[in-house]
């Protein structure tokens, strides 16, 4: 339990991204650890060799962060956020991480956490990860376009750009100055 928060408080609350917020539930048993309610597995008396499981009546979950690779070692895809539960007979007490633009927070974070040359200074592996996961989204809406640029909502605000500073960037590199 104390690696759990050591290594979660060291390597998300200390980096340069916002730190997440806390979501606290309390009351019945509602919330998966990750997909299924709280629940411990026994040996089944039906089927010898088998195991079954159970609610779970007392005890607590430590859920760290959910994620794979899709396609490369690079393609972080987020799976589900931690979360932390203690349960007693059918009442729950819940910590769930959220974080700003959770899927978009996670990714890049988990490129940043992964993908980058540790070596470097914290704003030569922001360039990094910013550089090989862009995480720029584009929509339109009655015609109007629009350019997020994930990585300005979910760093802290003296590691993040102005997406202003970005679009006349692009708009310059369209015209051939920079």
């Amino acid at each position: 339990m104390i690696n759990i928060i050591r290594t979660l408080y060291n390597r998300v609350f200390s980096s340069p991204f916002k730190r997440p917020k806390l979501q606290w539930y309390f009351g019945k048993v509602t919330i998966g650890t990750p997909y299924f309610l709280p629940r411990r597995w026994i040996k089944d008396p039906q089927k010898p060799g088998w195991s079954k499981s159970v609610p779970k009546k007392i005890g607590f979950d430590f859920v760290e962060l959910g994620w794979k690779t899709k396609w490369t070692d690079t393609d972080f895809r987020f799976e589900w956020a931690p979360i932390w539960s203690f349960v007693f007979f059918k009442w729950q007490v819940a910590i769930i991480f959220q974080a700003p633009e959770q899927n978009h927070y996670w990714e890049c974070w988990l490129y940043y956490t992964h993908a980058t040359d540790k070596t470097k200074s914290i704003r030569e592996r922001i360039d990094q990860a910013k550089k090989g996961f862009p995480c720029i989204w584009k929509s339109s809406s009655n015609g109007v376009e629009t350019t997020t640029c994930y990585w300005d909502i979910i760093l802290r605000s003296k590691y993040s750009n102005d997406i202003k500073q970005y679009n006349r960037d692009q708009k310059l590199k369209q015209i051939g100055i920079k």
